[in-house]
């Protein structure tokens, strides 16, 4: 019998584990399957806390809805009938003490089709005159390994990209547009300039791919985005879930290795899957010859604020749900959801429920991440007071900070994972690393990763068999 360890129980390594499960059963294999969690629930940044009025998820929000793999295992885990969609409306930008509307044809800011393009209250009739170039020039240089920013300003120019993109995007992928590249961003973006030769005649003639049904682009279920985890483990029942324990150390004995628990016992694996944030799998591994790759990986911060109301949501003042922040003069907030819109499973009885974002990208996070739990709410409320003139005083409050958690992919990021992924192959090839810190930051992406991993396990015990 071959044994496989997971290490982390976030949504990668709970993929992995259901995976590895229905294929050992498929192909009638002999396998033990342990997963060990450092906390005492399952879930990583899928963190769901419910009270009598409101559902707020104190880290990932939502799922993307088109991201391949995710549908498939939401019908093996029979959710179909607990899902729930995004309501559609306006985004924002807020900007100069003022909300400006994103344009509805538009992909993380960047305009679909000229129509979209001539809506925008966010760029200069200057502005959309150098976007307009992207219609006619060619790319002879730019490849998926070059920075996503300099290839949107060099095809849509300079002022779309920091009015009305770099503040959507940055958003999502938690850093300077300038030093990401297309390969962990949008890499269907070069596709596009290179097949029709124009990004937005690209996105237009894949519209409905981004747009999906409705444009119901995200989805969640009825009691929160923990069901999924929960199900999960439900799925994997049979396999050794321990949580509250942690790895301290991986050592190779010969063809197997050793792990070694907190409580000092070990366990003794065949394989084993990092399904853990990369600086706590480098400090199990504990080895100079991984050093390089691992510290080139990054991580940013982000603080999450929930401040629920006794005030129907239908005061806010515009028909949208939410915006982001760029040049906000007094406002320090990155990001607010106005969740109860967004969302309607999130408030029983449709209170007002918003979400402030601050990222260590901000250039106040560094005085406010030094904030008490009190200060960060007075914070926030003078945030939501500022940019769209809610007061009173909040009937709920979640305060949550992800330190070093979210995973920054550089222009280098790549790299330095294909050298690590090399590197393991050679000196630890039962060793398979997963998850955010080297493959998507989205759930989607993570629970393809998982189904990756298993299918990476599986070929191995085949090749031994």
């Amino acid at each position: 019998m071959k044994t496989v360890v997971v290490v982390g129980g976030g949504i990668t390594g709970l993929t992995a584990l259901y995976h590895l499960k229905k294929m050992s059963k498929e192909h009638e294999s002999d396998i033990e399957l342990i997963l060990i969690e450092g906390k005492q629930q399952l879930g990583g940044k899928i963190v769901t806390v419910r009270d009598e009025e409101f559902i707020m998820e104190a880290g990932a929000d939502s799922i993307v809805a088109r991201h391949e793999g995710v549908m498939p295992l939401i019908e093996e885990l029979n959710l179909q009938d607990e899902l729930v969609y995004n309501e559609t409306g306006t985004s924002y930008i807020f900007t100069n003490e003022k909300l400006h509307k994103i344009p509805q044809d538009t992909i993380f800011g960047i305009p679909m089709t000229v129509d979209s393009l001539n809506e925008s209250t966010l760029v200069s009739e200057e502005g959309k005159r150098a976007a307009l170039k992207d219609l006619d020039s060619k790319n002879d240089h730019f490849t998926k390994e070059d920075s996503i920013g300099d290839f949107l300003e060099a095809f849509l120019g300079k002022e779309m990209v920091e009015k009305q993109i770099a503040p959507v995007l940055s958003g999502v992928y938690s850093g300077d547009l300038y030093g990401l590249n297309m390969a962990t961003t949008l890499p269907y973006l070069l596709d596009y300039k290179n097949e029709y030769g124009s990004i937005m005649k690209g996105l237009t003639e894949n519209k409905t791919k981004f747009q999906g049904t409705s444009n119901k682009k995200f989805l969640s279920f009825e009691h929160g985005l923990s069901t999924i985890i929960d199900r999960l483990e439900e799925a994997c029942s049979g396999a050794a879930i321990l949580k509250g324990v942690k790895v301290n150390k991986l050592k190779k004995k010969n063809a197997q290795y050793e792990l070694t628990l907190n409580d000092q016992s070990n366990i003794q694996a065949d394989y084993v899957i990092f399904a853990t944030p990369h600086d706590v799998t480098q400090k199990i591994l504990d080895h100079e010859e991984l050093e390089p790759e691992f510290n080139e990986l990054k991580n940013s911060s982000l603080i999450s604020i929930y401040l629920g109301f006794n005030i129907p949501d239908e005061e806010l003042p515009a028909d949208g749900t939410g915006f982001i922040v760029s040049n906000g003069g007094e406002v320090k907030c990155d990001a607010c959801t106005w969740t109860s819109r967004k969302w309607k499973h999130t408030s029983q009885n449709q209170k007002l429920l918003v979400r402030l974002f601050y990222k260590s990208t901000n250039p106040d996070y560094d005085k406010i991440q030094l904030c008490n739990e009190a200060e960060l709410i007075s914070t926030a409320l003078l945030d939501i007071r500022k940019s769209i003139g809610i007061t009173g005083e909040p009937i709920s409050v979640e305060v949550t900070k992800w330190t070093d958690l979210m995973p920054n992919y550089h222009l280098e990021h790549s790299q330095s994972v294909n050298s690590l992924e090399n590197k393991l192959s050679t000196g630890w090839p039962g060793v398979k690393i997963a998850g955010a810190s080297y493959y998507g930051v989205g759930i989607g992406a993570c629970i393809q990763n998982g189904l990756k991993t298993a299918d990476w396990i599986m070929d191995k015990l085949k090749d031994k068999a």
